[in-house]
């Protein structure tokens, strides 16, 4: 699937830019990656979101909400055993919103999943 890039508005590009320039400067601040993966996965840049989000598991790979971000990153680009294994290790790593996953659009594409069923029946 490719990116299913949107109209960018005014702001995203500006905010885009801002942060793009900043992570050339420092390439490994979490605030700042964090920031750019979630502008580059709302505007459906998924596959740049993803770059975004695997360097952040490589940086910061106890972090149980990268992990969870991950798994959305690879679930919006239907990588379905990718996906489940980074929310299994958010899980492993004490991920536990239940409520949010029921929700959280970017994982539509598991929902069927029984390993994803699963997974949701191990946190409740």
């Amino acid at each position: 699937m490719a990116d299913e890039s949107k109209e960018l508005e005014q702001g995203d590009l500006v905010e885009m830019d801002f942060l793009e320039r900043v992570m050339a400067r420092i390439p490994n601040d979490v605030d700042v990656l964090e920031a750019l993966g979630d502008l580059y996965t709302r505007v459906g840049r998924y596959e740049d979101g993803l770059a975004i989000d695997q360097k952040l598991t490589k940086l910061e790979p106890d972090d149980m909400t990268i992990w969870y971000n991950l798994g959305c990153s690879l679930a919006l680009l239907n990588r379905r055993e990718s996906a489940l294994a980074a929310l299994k290790r958010a899980v492993e790593l004490g991920y536990s919103d239940l409520d949010w996953m029921k929700q959280d659009s970017d994982l539509n594409s598991l929902r069927e999943d029984q390993t994803f069923k699963a997974l949701m029946s191990r946190i409740a």
